[in-house]
């Protein structure tokens, strides 16, 4: 339950501090005098955005802090999950700097506002009159009956169930559009696949055969170049060896008498020796070398035939040729096992559509059983209100397919005269009705639901009289099941409360400030006779008051 309310610098607030109590809290004050601010300031700590708007000095942050006491209420696996540090009295704060940016803690530990809003949510339910729109969405309606059945453990084995199945449907539709789009590229694919095998592609080959083609084209040239170098070594009489040798035998006559030329007689018959090398090399290289004249023509082919692959996907070797034949190669198996992935998948489905059909059928079971419940307490506490001919009935209505949900579509249904059917709650029901039908399906739920605090933002607008005091029997009752705090204009209602609080405004220098204190017994007799009297404080109003209180 909210324990304490601490708000600085919010719209007309500059500093105010509440303590709550349990029970019924009722919240009173003139129209306008800011009982909606302090709603506004609340939702603020529950995870409401904000902006500079709130600041009412904009020289300085705004800051809202609310105390919770939560034990009870099975909330340490939210803190845990969430890495905060968990107390039975617990600290929200929500601060919003001059600049408009805001930060958020729980027990002084920084959050974001998701967080803020996902405990928010367990810790207190805010109803205004706004939110009676969603008596007609599907959603609440659901939510309704699963409180009401007690549904939760059914619910969270369906949740479970639906994760998985929706996790394997997208699998399955991935897969399904893959091997849909596979199928249309898969000739495209084989076509250039089939090319780059037919080619016969080798790594490196692209070098040898440029060389090769280099050789051939100038074949007849190193043909004529052996042949002539041969021939001019050791060809005739007057070839270069020829006459070598006979330098070489004549410096061998005059060595004996003429010792200077040992030297250069020396050196001569190392070059003999080294050009007759030379001579045979170019010899065999000359009777070796034979060239095939058809050879140049397959060499240019298998060029021609690689350089046009290379043009086609835009590469600029054959080992990129082979890296893309090896990726067309593994699309095409990836298509060709797309058909087993599928089956494989389908397979799976069949199975996660059994067993949610299966917790989907309990579940539906159980909102059915519950449905006679929920329209008997329902005409019962419609006809306390002031509707004696109320029919309310919850409609159900099988889906064809799974939602997060279930399967199921519940349609609330709602008559306040003997003559006409029940139709659409939304369609058919006035603004009091509306707020009535709300506050007997929220005093249902509090019976069920583990929620610590609801508010009531003037729930009981458009009611008045005798069935404004049956709202105020019901919100007492609510109240000892949970933490009620009712923000009402209604003395019927304010009778009932626990403890009251009066909000008001007060002007200071040239400010107006939203100030709220706690009421004593006195007090409260005179704010209710306040509200009871339009002629003033009347000695009538003020017995009155006292008899509401009572």
């Amino acid at each position: 339950m909210l324990r304490k309310l601490s708000v600085n610098n919010y719209a007309l607030i500059d500093e105010l501090d509440i303590d709550f109590s349990s029970g019924l809290s009722i919240i009173t004050g003139e129209t306008g005098s800011g009982k909606s601010i302090l709603l506004g300031a609340m939702s603020l700590i529950l995870g409401q955005r904000a902006d500079t708007s709130v600041l009412q000095d904009k020289t300085r942050k705004c800051i809202v802090e609310g105390e919770f006491e939560i034990s009870g209420y099975a909330l340490n696996p939210f803190f845990e999950e969430n890495q905060l540090d968990y107390d039975d009295i617990s600290i929200i704060r929500r601060e919003i700097n001059e600049s408009g940016k805001s930060r958020a803690f729980i027990n002084d530990t920084p959050v974001n506002l998701n967080v803020l809003k996902d405990l928010g949510m367990k810790l207190v339910d805010i109803h205004s009159q706004h939110n009676n729109l969603i008596l007609s969405e599907n959603r609440f309606q659901l939510d309704v009956m699963d409180v009401i059945a007690g549904n939760r453990k059914v619910l969270e084995s369906y949740y479970r169930h639906y994760r998985e199945y929706a996790s394997v449907m997208d699998h399955y539709r991935v897969l399904c559009a893959k091997a849909e789009k596979a199928g249309a590229d898969l000739d495209y694919y084989r076509f250039q696949l089939d090319q780059l095998n037919a080619a016969r592609l080798v790594a490196g080959e692209q070098k040898e055969l440029e060389d090769e083609l280099q050789l051939l084209t100038h074949a007849g040239e190193i043909k004529e170049t052996l042949n002539h170098s041969s021939m001019v070594f050791n060809g005739d009489e007057n070839s270069l060896l020829s006459l070598l040798r006979d330098i070489q035998q004549g410096l061998g006559r005059i060595e004996p008498f003429f010792p200077k030329i040992n030297d250069l007689h020396q050196r001569l018959q190392s070059s003999v020796i080294e050009l007759k090398d030379i001579s045979d090399e170019l010899a065999g290289l000359d009777s070796s070398t034979e060239f095939d004249n058809g050879r140049i023509d397959h060499v240019n082919e298998r060029l021609d035939l690689i350089y046009s692959l290379q043009q086609k996907h835009h590469v600029s070797c054959v080992e990129e040729l082979l890296a893309i034949r090896d990726d067309l190669q593994g699309k095409v198996e990836e298509i060709n096992n797309y058909e087993s992935s599928i089956e494989q998948a389908v397979k799976k489905l069949e199975e996660c559509t059994h067993n949610l059909t299966l917790v989907s059928q309990t579940l539906s079971e159980s909102r059915i059983k519950a449905i006679p419940l929920l329209e008997e307490h329902m005409v019962s506490l419609l006809r306390q209100l002031g509707i004696p001919n109320a029919r309310f009935e919850a409609r159900h209505q099988r889906l064809d397919d799974f939602t997060r949900d279930g399967t199921d579509k519940i349609v609330f249904l709602f008559s306040a005269n003997r003559q006409s059917p029940p139709m659409e709650l939304g369609r058919v029901a006035s603004g009091g009705e509306m707020s009535r039908v709300m506050l007997s399906l929220k005093s249902l739920i509090a019976k069920t639901k583990s929620l610590p605090t609801i508010i009531f933002d003037e729930i009981d607008s458009g009611v008045s009289g005798e069935v404004a005091g049956k709202m105020g029997n019901i919100m007492k009752n609510m109240s000892g099941h949970m933490q009620v705090i009712n923000i009402s204009h209604l003395p019927q209602i304010a009778g009932k409360g626990d403890q009251q609080f009066l909000v008001y405004k007060e002007d200071i220098d040239n400010a107006t400030y939203t100030r709220i204190r706690l009421l004593d017994r006195d007090e409260r007799v005179r704010e209710i006779a306040r509200m009871l009297s339009s002629d003033g404080l009347t000695e009538a109003a003020i017995v009155n008051a006292r008899e509401l209180m009572e």
